[in-house]
């Protein structure tokens, strides 16, 4: 069996090219993501972003483009939270199919309103929120940019498990493992049915 595990230091940017080494594997296999330090991702940086000018929606796109690939992906995929997921770390985790979450720090948040930059999420992050939380649980996310630990986002099943700090990663690789031999043409094609409208809206 082979497991893709992502490292590096911003997961937001996960290169293609580890995607396309998992998918292109023969046999089981899952896809396994987590962070370094304090941070699983903080999302795109604003600062970055700014310096950008029009050209910061190439970013945007970028990323929509990573989540919508990831919903659809014909592996099972589950994101190793080892710390911080915010903006879009936390899109990023969401778009995975199961969250193992590191019981005693690091927040899952979607700080957009307390960014205060006039800007909404885009209709595909949106659809993702959709798709993955309950409505009410979107709906307090972004309308008080709340930040939910271990227990409580387990509690509002924004996440799927919750380990110490030394387990985050093994438990993550435990779930996918478990599910590795399953078929990837039937995968691909139940989360393209169950999901197709926020990968459509991300533009995958």
């Amino acid at each position: 069996m082979g497991l893709a595990h992502d490292r590096g230091r911003e997961p937001h940017r996960l290169r293609a090219r580890a995607l396309d080494t998992a998918e292109a594997s023969t046999g089981p296999a899952a896809l396994v993501t987590t962070g370094a330090g304090r941070c699983y991702s903080n999302g795109l940086d604003l600062a970055a972003l700014a310096a950008l000018g029009a050209r910061a929606w190439d970013a945007v796109r970028g990323l929509e483009a990573l989540l919508a690939r990831l919903l659809a992906f014909p592996l099972p995929t589950v994101a190793a939270l080892n710390g911080h997921a915010f903006a879009g770390g936390a899109l990023l985790a969401l778009a995975h199919d199961f969250r193992v979450m590191r019981a005693d720090r690091g927040w899952l948040c979607l700080p957009e309103l307390d960014l205060a930059t006039g800007q909404s999420m885009t209709a595909g992050m949106l659809a993702l929120l959709d798709a993955r939380l309950e409505g009410p649980v979107a709906h307090e996310l972004l309308a008080s940019g709340r930040r939910l630990a271990a227990a409580e986002a387990l509690a509002r099943r924004a996440i799927d498990a919750v380990a110490p700090d030394a387990d985050v990663v093994a438990r993550a690789v435990a779930l996918a493992a478990a599910q590795a031999d399953k078929d990837r043409a039937t995968l691909a094609a139940l989360k393209r049915g169950r999901l197709g409208r926020a990968i459509a809206a991300l533009g995958g």
